[in-house]
């Protein structure tokens, strides 16, 4: 199981760092800034989450497999862009999903290995899957996905329970995993292609 956990995370790392790339391409960065955004997008939000949780060292450190998996999903992301044509924001939507649906996951898990109550796995679980894509964001001068009208934090919410009452219904641990991703997954996916969103609080000046 410790396997499908490790294999996951590289997945979503490589997910997140294509997201990275391509947002670095919108802005026509160099080689160098695109590899920068990419690692801090695939494994900022996991940094961060080691450092409140006191997971010393953070993953990234002790292997070196999470840089070289960023580094050579970028380059990748890099090649493909330039032989075959740009890639619509619809593409960088989707690869976001796919990580924040990994990361939020990973992140419950590790937060519940280390005896968290079910709101701090819930909050370290949507900070896995958000604070990477927020940071790319900050960096590359955009608003960030998590505040935007669309729902993003929302699903990671809702995946991260669902992964947490599955646990506690003692689920086969794989299933738990992979309807949990699903359940994140298919809500962004949904809100990017009907624009569905929480109802917004407009403040209105009265004289």
């Amino acid at each position: 199981m410790e396997q499908l956990f490790y294999l996951s995370d590289l997945f979503g790392v490589a997910v997140f760092a294509i997201s990275g790339a391509l947002m670095a391409g919108r802005k026509s960065m160099d080689l160098f800034g695109v590899l920068v955004i990419a690692v801090i997008t695939a494994l900022g939000g996991g940094t961060l989450r080691d450092l409140i949780l006191d997971n010393h060292p953070v993953a990234w450190i002790r292997n070196d497999a999470y840089i070289l998996v960023a580094g050579l999903a970028a380059l990748g992301t890099v090649l493909w862009v330039r032989l075959t044509r740009p890639i619509h924001e619809t593409g960088l939507q989707v690869a976001d999903a796919f990580g924040l649906a990994v990361f939020t996951v990973m992140g419950t898990q590790i937060a519940l290995q280390h005896d968290t109550p079910v709101s701090a796995a819930v909050i370290m679980g949507v900070m896995t899957g958000v604070a990477g894509g927020v940071m790319r964001d900050v960096l590359c001068n955009e608003i960030p996905m998590i505040f935007q009208k669309e729902i993003y934090a929302t699903a990671c919410i809702a995946g991260s329970l669902v992964f947490i009452v599955l646990q506690r219904l003692e689920v086969t641990p794989w299933l738990a995993t992979g309807l949990s991703m699903a359940t994140v997954l298919l809500a962004r996916l949904a809100a990017i292609r009907w624009r569905l969103g929480l109802p917004r609080f407009h403040l209105l000046d009265r004289f």
